[in-house]
């Protein structure tokens, strides 16, 4: 495969913007098919697809926000963070929810299917980058909760939550932030 510098360059310099900071602009239907095209371009080992998108529009999202404060009444969590459970969906216009949706497979290990609905997660932010867009993965403590998970998207007991990707616009570009050191986090495998 020949070496596609522009690509490289954009996972050089790739970062994910706060969704609380986005703008009411959201890509338009037909875009957002093509982001979630490329998306779906990730390793699936066993062809399987083991996962499943919920995309969640403006509308939508009023009725999770409710959904989220609700629930975190019914199990009497503190006042914080019930306001940032219903924050991401108040704040939010456009969101794709990652449902990890294992797929019961003698050859595919289960730890290798949920890794792919990371990879699908990944794969829907940089789309919307390179599409031009501003996008953040997400999660809280209700996307980890069954009840809510079940509630929100129909989540069946097997299924989880891999991410909600916000997707918009930023009101302003986001400063790069430290990275990793590869000197700390990197070793070579003895021959």
């Amino acid at each position: 495969m020949p070496a596609n510098p522009q690509a490289f360059d954009f996972l050089q310099s790739r970062q994910s913007s706060p969704a609380k900071l986005y703008t009411g602009e959201v890509p338009a239907r037909a875009e957002l098919m093509q982001i979630l095209t490329a998306a779906l371009r990730v390793p699936d080992h066993g062809k399987l697809e083991p996962w499943r998108l919920v995309v969640i529009e403006r509308p939508a999202m009023a009725r999770l926000a409710a959904l989220a404060e609700a629930h975190a009444r019914s199990l009497g969590v503190d006042a914080e963070k019930t306001d940032k459970a219903r924050g991401q969906f108040d704040r939010g216009h456009l969101a794709v929810a990652v449902i990890s949706s294992p797929k019961a497979s003698d050859k595919v290990p289960l730890s290798e299917q949920i890794l792919s609905a990371g990879a699908l997660c990944l794969g829907v932010v940089n789309a919307a980058l390179a599409k031009g867009w501003a996008a953040n993965w997400l999660s809280g403590w209700p996307s980890h909760d069954a009840d809510f998970r079940a509630a929100a998207f129909d989540c069946t007991p097997g299924e989880t939550i891999a991410g909600i990707i916000h997707i918009g616009q930023a009101a302003n570009p986001t400063p790069d932030r430290p990275r990793p050191d590869l000197a700390k986090l990197v070793t070579w495998a003895q021959p």
